[in-house]
């Protein structure tokens, strides 16, 4: 069965970075983009990164442009989101997706930017 686990979540100060990863599994990772995506607390899901299934094409939303990195290891079918200069406005729960449309979701990992 399909899973996405996300890993690296974890509590740092403004200006701090983080690395997340989803590992996943269940299905032939290297055929689907992949995303991630955030949800704070009282707001909606909102839309992270996008990467495609070669590694290319990267596309970020305009709030994390320039800080947020996403990448991937089609090898190790694990899909990485390095996170620096974080904002107290970047905490939330982030959760990796798989495909597009409906796709899969992972369950997600908590970040929180608080001094």
């Amino acid at each position: 069965q399909v899973q996405l686990v996300e890993s690296g979540g974890d509590s740092v100060q403004p200006g701090g970075s983080l690395r997340l990863s989803c590992a996943a599994s269940g299905f032939t990772f290297s055929y689907l983009s992949m995303s991630w995506y955030r949800q704070a607390p009282g707001n909606e899901r909102e839309w992270v990164a996008t990467i495609e299934s070669n590694g290319e094409g990267a596309k970020y939303a305009d709030a994390v442009k320039g800080r947020f990195t996403i990448s991937r290891d089609n090898a190790k079918n694990t899909l990485y989101l390095q996170m620096s200069s974080l904002k107290p406005e970047d905490t939330a729960l982030y959760t990796c997706k798989a495909g597009r449309g409906p796709g899969y979701w992972g369950q997600g990992t908590q970040v929180t930017v608080a001094s």
